[in-house]
């Protein structure tokens, strides 16, 4: 059985002022057909720190901000956790090292460090996604889009989203487990926890 490893990068250009949710399902579902990949699993990894990846619906409207309502709502829960950067020492992030370490490394002002609601919001949603390869497709559901999400909104800057295919291009068999059956995760009440209590009849009695 012949095993593969395909990796591609995926260029972004988020455009600031405020979160860039980046609908990459075509990319992602192209970049799968061209690994050859037909049975395995694809790795959607953001290459900063301010970013993530989400697996999520795609909810057709879109505001004036050009932002799905679905991810606008996550956004409004979002501020009122982590309330957007909008004044210096809002946060202990950044200190003076940190701006000093900007300033040593080019960034064009202290400004761009002004971005902890991004790192903050970044770490709830991790910055990795991985998803099942089946018969050569990405196995999302009926609904499911492949977004890359920069929460980083202090300025306009291209990101970087890194997609690695891994699997075998062969045919896995039956996926069916026990033959399909359903698997019943219910509590099962014992005879004792159903047993016949003589409370049950007090109002009867009144």
């Amino acid at each position: 059985m012949e095993y593969k490893v395909f990796q591609k990068e995926l260029e972004l250009q988020s455009r600031g002022w405020i979160p860039t949710f980046h609908d990459v399902t075509k990319e992602v579902n192209e970049i799968v057909k061209a690994s050859g990949v037909k049975n395995g699993t694809c790795t959607l990894a953001s290459h900063h720190t301010t970013c993530c990846v989400m697996i999520q619906e795609c909810s057709h409207d879109i505001d004036s901000f050009d932002i799905e309502y679905l991810q606008h709502d996550l956004l409004d829960i979002m501020r009122k956790m982590i309330p957007d950067f909008a004044e210096e020492h809002q946060y202990r992030h950044p200190g003076p090292i940190h701006l000093q370490y900007g300033r040593h490394v080019d960034e064009p002002g202290d400004f761009t460090s002004m971005n902890t609601d991004g790192h903050l919001r970044s770490v709830f949603f991790g910055r990795s996604e991985v998803m099942t390869i089946k018969d050569g497709e990405l196995d999302g559901g009926e609904f499911a889009h492949v977004y890359f999400v920069d929460w980083d909104h202090v300025r306009a800057r291209r990101r970087q989203l890194n997609v690695t295919v891994m699997g075998t291009t062969e045919d896995v068999g039956d996926r069916k487990w026990n033959g399909g059956e359903v698997i019943n995760t219910l509590r099962k009440y014992t005879d004792e926890e159903k047993e016949y209590l003589p409370q049950f009849d007090i109002q009867q009695k009144r």
